[in-house]
């Protein structure tokens, strides 16, 4: 493409350069060549960009006086933002390789056009796959499961009977949709568990990214739902019956239990733990290792924009710290106090005390 082209598709203003010029990538500045894009979010960066071999720059305005007359500069009020779309748009295509001769394809399987499945890979029967999508070797695919179009379905994956999947999807190595969800009935009596029904769905719209060794648990009776524009980071385990709204970030070693929901934007940091019929409200921010009781909820409501919440229960950083501070104040004067009565003590017990 064209620097012309890509400002055509994604905005931006020339502000420095030729349009015509062609571009084939992103890269860093440390690695960039002259057909690569790099951008800048402070004037350090910036100058540093505007040093190395790359073709283009795309920078904010105004966070420089000017610029070498050697480069072409895009301006943008989002330039990290620019690139990463710059760097979806200029990602080379896989060539499709249709059906692998050792795949196993079940019978009444639809495939779209342009549809390559991998050596090893299983299709059961009744399954359904979009047009352009990608199932990579040794993934698993369930009787009538439903995959869109243009979806990447990475080596060894499982997709359980009773899973739909949007368009644009990608479903990293290793990771299990719709499996069973963790639900049982203890008999008072015996004290042993019966399974209840596991027979519900799981519903992945469009946009959606599951990372590497996740899983996601079809519902119980009814479904689960992972809303347009997820993205999941591997090792999360998203319980039965759950609901996650749209554009939620679920960080690494995540976990959310069965009959929760995830407001829309709300970004939940790693090792973050969610106890069951919990709900996380619309753009809340969970820092690292936070937690939600069962059946609570936590909303940003009367909070700050961009406040992060952290602790176990989740609550406001500037009220953790106000705690922790209360808790270091009264045990160190504790310490103080056992260290007075124990130098009293030892005095009354002193040369010359009498018993």
């Amino acid at each position: 493409m064209t620097i012309g082209e890509l400002i055509k598709t994604l905005g931006g203003k020339l502000a420095q350069g030729d349009q015509e010029w062609p571009v084939d990538g992103v890269s860093s500045r440390q690695f960039a060549s002259p057909s690569e894009i790099v951008f800048a979010e402070d004037g350090a960066a910036a100058r540093a960009a505007l040093e190395s071999y790359a073709g283009l720059v795309v920078l904010r305005a105004g966070i420089l006086a000017g610029y070498p007359a050697d480069k072409n500069i895009v301006e943008n009020d989002h330039p990290r933002l620019w690139f990463a779309r710059a760097g979806q748009l200029l990602k080379p295509m896989l060539p499709s390789t249709g059906v692998h001769p050792k795949a196993v394809i079940g019978e009444m399987v639809q495939l779209g056009e342009n549809v390559t499945v991998g050596p090893g890979a299983v299709l059961e029967n009744y399954v359904h796959v979009g047009s352009g999508t990608r199932i990579e070797a040794g993934a698993v695919i369930g009787e009538g499961v439903r995959i869109g179009e243009q979806c990447r379905i990475y080596p060894r994956v499982v997709v359980y009977p009773g899973t739909a999947i949007g368009n644009w999807v990608t479903v990293h190595a290793g990771a299990v949709l719709g499996s069973d969800g963790f639900g049982y009935v203890r008999d008072p009596a015996s004290g042993a568990y019966t399974q209840f029904p596991q027979q519900g769905a799981l519903m992945i719209e469009d946009d959606v990214e599951i990372g590497a060794n996740s899983t996601i648990d079809r519902g119980a009776l009814a479904e689960t739902h992972i809303r347009r524009g997820v993205k999941i980071d591997n090792l999360v385990h998203v319980g039965h019956n759950c609901d996650v709204g749209e554009d939620v970030i679920l960080v690494a070693l995540t976990g959310i239990s069965g009959s929760s929901s995830i407001g829309r934007g709300a970004v939940l940091a790693g090792q973050v733990g969610i106890g069951d019929h919990a709900h996380v409200g619309e753009g809340v921010i969970l820092g690292g290792q936070s937690g939600v009781f069962s059946g609570k909820t936590v909303s940003k409501e009367g909070l700050p924009p961009g406040t992060v919440l952290y602790g176990t229960p989740a609550r406001p950083l500037k009220q953790v710290l106000r705690e922790q501070a209360v808790l270091a104040r009264l045990t160190k004067a504790e310490r103080a106090g056992k260290k007075e009565a124990g130098t009293r003590e030892a005095g009354t017990k002193g040369p010359g005390a009498r018993d």
